[in-house]
């Protein structure tokens, strides 16, 4: 609060004098031992009220000030940073080597882990790209997201066995019968990922995606062919159900999280999912672009 604005005088200032408040003397409390003790005491308390207004004026106009200042400062301190940013590059998006307009798309929130480990899932990945490797024809299974596709069918339905019998008895079935034991296909992968690192660190002294690409090819060979003999599964039957999920996770419609921006089904010229075909059904071959399930979100 401004000094300026306070309007209250003192006895001696309405009398005509220049003393302010704050250097009148303060009277003492005690009763005085002149016959107008009565009219003193008076004074005194009156004084007395007069300066704790003064207090609680003078504290009022201290706050005011830093307060003041506190705004003042944080509003040079925005103008200021806002110049300063005005000549910097914009801040990097955390994706390196991506563009403007690559930084700009939306992120793609299904590319995340709901039942495999970052261990396993790096696992996983590097066995599914040297299943499904990059060359002149296409990427591979890493760039269609192939691990993210597995993953999600793990933690699924799928993973579960929700809809296969696994009650007892269990007896080895044939060869054509596929597995026929009590435990779960997300159980299958969890032993067949610690098989694999056990065996490349048995063979390579590494895990498996620290191995050269010859050398994890052996190691997939190995489990193909039984060659590592494994207690709980057969070895090359979790290669089957590897190799099997890598290709429909190469193949599936994006929803389920392979087969990123349908470049699986470009490379092999698959249409995707149409609506109908009765426009090109009578024509000679016609090269469609394919067509996803969110495709028809739009229709």
């Amino acid at each position: 609060m401004d000094s300026k604005s306070y309007t209250g005088k003192t006895k001696r200032e309405a009398d005509g004098g220049s003393v302010s408040t704050m250097e009148q003397p303060v009277p003492s409390p005690i009763a005085s031992n002149e016959p107008n003790s009565g009219g003193a005491s008076s004074q005194a308390l009156s004084m007395r009220q007069e300066t704790k207004d003064n207090s609680r004026r003078k504290f009022l106009k201290t706050t005011g000030y830093t307060l003041g200042t506190l705004a003042l400062g944080g509003a040079l301190s925005s103008l200021i940073g806002c110049a300063n940013n005005e000549g910097e590059d914009p801040a990097p998006s955390g994706e390196p080597g991506k563009g403007e307009e690559e930084a700009a798309q939306p992120r793609n929130y299904n590319r995340a882990l709901m039942f495999l480990t970052q261990e396993q899932f790096r696992v996983v990945e590097s066995a599914t790209e040297r299943i499904f490797p990059e060359d002149e024809n296409g990427p591979g299974a890493k760039a269609l997201g192939v691990a993210f596709f597995i993953d999600h069918q793990l933690a699924g339905e799928w993973g579960f066995n929700g809809r296969d019998y696994m009650g007892a008895p269990f007896y080895v079935g044939e060869k054509e019968q596929g597995y026929q034991g009590r435990l779960k296909r997300r159980e299958i992968f969890e032993i067949g990922i610690k098989e694999l690192t056990n065996y490349s660190m048995a063979q390579y002294k590494k895990s498996y995606p620290e191995l050269a690409a010859e050398e994890q090819d052996e190691v997939l060979k190995a489990f193909e062919s039984d060659a590592v003999k494994l207690t709980t599964i057969s070895a090359s039957s979790f290669f089957k159900m590897l190799r099997t999920c890598t290709l429909e996770g190469a193949y599936s419609d994006p929803l389920y999280g392979g087969n990123l921006d349908m470049n699986g089904w470009k490379m092999r010229g698959y249409p995707g999912n149409q609506m109908s075909y009765t426009a090109t059904i009578d024509k000679e071959y016609t090269k469609m672009d394919p067509i996803s399930l969110q495709d028809h979100m739009a229709h």
